[in-house]
């Protein structure tokens, strides 16, 4: 008996030698892999920062003698380019570039204004139309998509036969890799026209049609997420529920889904950050126009699309340039914040209250 076992451990053990590279180096390959992705985050974090620092420490124009005698020279051939620009004070792309800042210090009213003309003779860089322009849309993909993306999931998850099942939930997942200029293209070229035929809105494109629009690549991840979360709810729960009476829809939506309520949180969490860095949607059928109005149906530009549209046409280091990094900075953090807080507040609070911890 003692010799067997003592073969038996000697097995183990050349098993678990002849195992361990193998271990050791996928351990090790994983490690790496995330430690790279950590450090590309960072990277990027701190490339996006030291871009938009300049704002934060610029240096007080100070007009000395030497400074001013040029500009004394340049006063009587800028004045005449400006003259035959009538209009250009109005800003917008149509005019031609006078100026966009260079040299000029950005000061926090200035960012803090309510007007967005980065290329004319006197640069706004008002951040307020675009913050604004980009919750609307945001609000409003979120309040079109989350109920419809909750209740298919529901449906599939507690009502839905096998077969309709394994159809729907493919389906659907591939909605969430459909390019976002397929669907900016479909915003731009359909439903823009017919939204403004059913409703009678003056401008065809505006924030309600970017919010439709985007709903459209929101709702896939939120149906994703709620689906799962709602398939990990212990059967246990719904059993007990039928057991006791309960029809199939009061089962469904005072049990499973209450019971599910981290994972569909997460999901609308996900699903907001996901609309608000979305560029191309927005950038095709919003309208474009930095407006700080309160109507939906009125065009918008959100930060996203401002980066987008005007980063390759600006030059480098100068103040323009600096102003779409601070947006992308911006962006950054919210977008960190808002997956921070889902970390935590899922997880840690709303986890540990529905398991009874």
């Amino acid at each position: 008996m003692n010799e067997a076992a003592h073969h038996r451990t000697l097995t183990r053990t050349d098993l678990r030698k002849r195992i361990r590279p193998s271990e050791f180096i996928a351990e090790k390959s994983i490690t790496a892999v995330a430690l790279l992705s950590l450090a590309s985050i960072i990277m990027i974090f701190i490339f996006a920062f030291r871009e938009a620092a300049p704002i934060f420490f610029q240096k007080q124009a100070v007009p000395s003698a030497a400074a001013q005698a040029p500009m004394e020279e340049q006063e009587t051939y800028g004045e005449e380019m400006v003259a035959q620009i009538p209009g250009d004070a109005v800003g917008g792309k149509g005019g031609v570039e006078t100026g966009s800042g260079e040299g000029e210090n950005v000061t926090m009213e200035n960012l803090l204004g309510t007007m967005w003309q980065p290329v004319s003779s006197v640069p706004k860089f008002g951040l307020l139309p675009l913050v604004v322009g980009s919750f609307k849309v945001t609000l409003l993909a979120i309040l079109l998509a989350a109920p419809i993306g909750i209740l298919a999931a529901l449906f599939t998850s507690s009502f839905a036969p096998r077969w309709s099942k394994e159809i729907l939930k493919p389906a659907i997942e591939i909605l969430a890799g459909f390019p976002s200029v397929v669907i900016g293209f479909f915003g731009l070229v359909t439903m823009a026209t017919f939204l403004q035929s059913t409703f009678g809105y003056t401008y065809r494109l505006n924030a309600f049609v970017g919010g439709v629009a985007m709903s459209l690549a929101v709702i896939p991840i939120i149906y994703t997420v709620t689906e799962d979360a709602l398939n990990a709810v212990p059967k246990y729960l719904t059993e007990a529920s039928l057991a006791l009476g309960a029809t199939k829809w009061e089962t469904a939506l005072f049990v499973t889904l209450p019971a599910a309520t981290p994972g569909v949180f997460a999901a609308v969490v996900l699903g907001f950050g996901r609309a608000f860095g979305e560029t191309m949607i927005v950038l095709m059928v919003t309208g474009n126009a930095a407006l700080l109005t309160p109507g939906v149906f009125e065009p918008v530009r959100t930060m996203s699309a401002t980066i987008g549209s005007e980063m390759a046409e600006v030059v480098f280091g100068e103040t323009h340039y600096t102003v779409l990094f601070l947006i992308g900075a911006i962006l950054f953090v919210f977008t960190f914040s808002l997956n921070a807080f889902a970390e935590i507040f899922v997880r840690q609070r709303l986890l540990r209250r529905f398991r009874g911890a």
